[in-house]
């Protein structure tokens, strides 16, 4: 018997382009963010005039437009001028000032790197920044182990637009306060997608995505709904994309309900109920709710179990995954804070 026997052959796939199912794709539009494209906007603008903008703090949790927004605000302002240069950085892959500032050289072309230092390599990339101005970009800041190009750029780049990025609205507090003082940076905050854009944004993906009137509506609003819950697009991007294969799998010219909710079970990201939880689970889910707000270590101390602080940490990040609780650095910049986030069922 052929394991191959009941696929679907190439003109029979139920995918238009599953390239838009990948967060890193770029519509045309971004819906639902316009209002915040248009205060990042405002804040570059300064440039235009030859002198400097304004340096933004961006927050909000994650899957919810923020490196979508600037990447296409990067793309306009490719389009309008050659005078401003746009660069994004990622501190999660480059987390140390030297590979920040190769990443630089890579996107403006500047390729005599080798065998030179970080300082050496600043020196030279600022006589080509210097003669243009520059928007750059720091997205996951809080996930660099250096912070030494921040006083860089500030210092020695003569025009310039910083946004820094991050999930944790409280990293700002983790910088020395003269630094600060000289970026005086202003704050956007971007909320979580309500249902109905949720509803929205994934109903243009699918028509990017996938040939005409291939998901049944039940299927579909599914998706929607654990994609809200879970408040992350990246999310329900993943639901689509995976429904779609397992449709695809099982020989089925429609993405039905049963697709849907198999990739749901087959999911380690699902937000659990209180039940899918182990008593020890259970108990520091109660010890969080009863004293949201505290720090990890004033948690520990409160424990009650056997676990070690390490274990205790771990069971916090475990939960945190799952989406039942929020995690962010605290004003000191060093401890992080533990707070309830979401009401399960039957706790």
């Amino acid at each position: 018997m052929s394991l191959f026997k009941d696929i679907l052959k190439d003109s029979e796939s139920l995918f238009l382009n599953e390239v838009a199912l990948d967060p890193e794709f770029m519509p045309k539009e971004m819906p639902y963010r316009e209002q915040q494209q248009h205060y990042i906007a405002e804040c570059i603008k300064p440039l235009f005039q030859g002198r400097s903008g304004k340096n933004l703090f961006i927050t909000g949790s994650p899957g919810i437009g923020k490196t979508l927004a600037i990447k296409h605000i990067f793309r306009e302002l490719a389009e309008e001028t050659e005078d401003i240069i746009p660069l994004y950085i990622n501190c999660w892959k480059r987390d140390t000032e030297f590979r920040m500032v190769i990443d630089i050289c890579e996107q403006i072309g500047y390729t005599w790197v080798h065998n030179k230092k970080t300082d050496e390599l600043f020196r030279d990339i600022l006589k080509i920044l210097n003669k243009k101005s520059i928007v750059i970009c720091l997205d996951e800041c809080d996930k660099a182990k250096e912070l030494d190009i921040i006083y860089h750029l500030v210092e020695d780049v003569y025009k310039k637009t910083i946004l820094f990025v991050t999930n944790e609205k409280n990293w700002i507090n983790s910088l020395d306060a003269r630094l600060k003082s000289r970026l005086n940076l202003e704050r956007l905050e971007f909320k979580p997608y309500t249902l109905e854009e949720t509803h929205g944004i994934l109903k243009k993906r699918v028509e990017y995505a996938f040939i005409p009137n291939v998901f049944e509506k039940d299927a579909f609003d599914f998706i929607v709904e654990k994609t809200a819950e879970a408040g992350d697009i990246r999310k329900g991007l993943f639901l689509l994309k995976e429904s779609g294969t397992i449709a695809e799998n099982k020989s089925s010219k429609k993405i039905l309900f049963e697709h849907a909710k198999e990739v749901m079970q087959k999911s380690s990201f699902i937000i659990k109920s209180s039940a899918d939880f182990d008593y020890e689970e259970r108990a520091i889910l109660g010890l969080i709710k009863e004293h949201s707000g505290k720090t990890i270590k004033e948690l520990f101390d409160l424990y009650q179990g056997e676990k070690s602080y390490r274990t205790f940490q771990r069971k916090i990040q475990d939960l945190k995954k799952n989406k039942v609780v929020l995690c962010e650095v605290g004003e000191d910049g060093q401890n992080i804070k533990v707070m309830y986030k979401k009401t399960l069922e039957g706790y």
